[in-house]
């Protein structure tokens, strides 16, 4: 069977070894972040609807499952932010009724969790990986660029609630844009959102390749370790990619090299990567990171988009 909306096992550094369900297509969002990794928001929403048909997804679900693949997780994730399907709590309950064994987990932006019912929804998850990238209006807006009914007040309230309402654990990520978000005063009201939050460990992230605006550039390590200083006691882990996710024991060789090859036949995109190879483009990103960090290729910006180019001296 070929699988449309399930991607992976992708290697993944927090998650191990990871199938991805893609519940939205590229890419339906309620944000337009700056530093996206997956592109420009196309539709920019905060309507809930049953984007990709419900059966569709779960017909692929029980088809893969039924093979009884070792998972660490079934992650919600992919090419948009997944609570905009209104069908996200029927597959949660039919992952926990019919295949209890696996871990459930969750990549959200955090904006739809403001409505009671969605978090009604999800309160079966393992794992909720929500981001909080800034907590003053301006640069919410700046950073972030959200669907105009948004109001970042009510989001950051909302996930407080929701780890009060629910034993859920929580990994929540913050990403750094160097300009943005890292000044002391908004780096201050991180701290004192994320106190008020209580996730059990907050995640510092920063740019791993080209993001949706050429001109967002990935904070040092250095100064992610003074912003990991300035947050404790809080528990703070540095996550941004410094070190190859290689040692992730899902990280296929033979697919960094079909990568590789392609790339050396012609300069591709990710997106024409993902068509030409048949893999979710976020599949293609996570090798993508590896091949930059290693010095096998390079970016270089066009009208279509950011096309990988073979260093030269591969």
């Amino acid at each position: 069977m070929k699988y449309k909306h399930l991607f992976g096992p992708v290697p993944s550094r927090r998650l191990g070894i990871s199938l991805g369900v893609d519940l939205v297509p590229h890419k339906v969002c309620s944000l337009n972040c700056v530093y996206c990794e997956v592109g420009k928001t196309t539709n920019l929403t905060i309507t809930r609807k049953e984007y990709i048909s419900l059966d569709s997804i779960l017909l692929e679900l029980e088809n893969y499952l039924s093979q009884s693949p070792e998972l660490d997780y079934i992650t919600f994730s992919g090419a948009g932010e997944p609570l905009l399907h209104n069908g996200i709590g029927k597959v949660i309950n039919f992952l926990k009724d019919n295949y209890p064994q696996y871990k459930l987990a969750l990549l959200t932006n955090s904006t739809m969790l403001t409505e009671k019912n969605v978090r009604e929804e999800i309160k079966q998850l393992d794992l909720i990986l929500p981001s909080l990238d800034a907590v003053s209006d301006l640069v919410f807006k700046k950073l972030n660029r959200p669907h105009h009914k948004l109001d970042n007040s009510k989001i950051i309230e909302s996930l407080i609630q929701f780890k009060k309402e629910y034993n859920i654990k929580m990994w929540l990520e913050v990403f750094i844009v160097p300009g943005l978000n890292d000044t002391v005063e908004e780096l201050q009201k991180l701290k004192e959102a994320l106190t008020a939050i209580q996730p059990e460990e907050i995640q510092i992230n920063t740019l791993d390749r080209p993001g949706t605006e050429n001109w967002v550039e990935p904070e040092s390590e250095a100064r992610l370790q003074e912003i990991k200083e300035l947050w404790e006691p809080l528990p703070v882990k540095i996550i941004a990619k410094f070190r190859s996710r290689k040692k992730v024991h899902s990280y296929h060789k033979n697919i960094e090299e079909q990568i590789m090859e392609t790339i050396r036949r012609r300069p591709c995109t990710e997106i024409d990567l993902s068509e030409i190879l048949g893999l979710h483009i976020n599949e293609i990103n996570k090798y993508l990171s590896s091949l930059l960090h290693e010095g096998k290729l390079k970016t270089k910006e066009e009208k279509r988009g950011t096309f990988f180019h073979v260093q030269a001296s591969e």
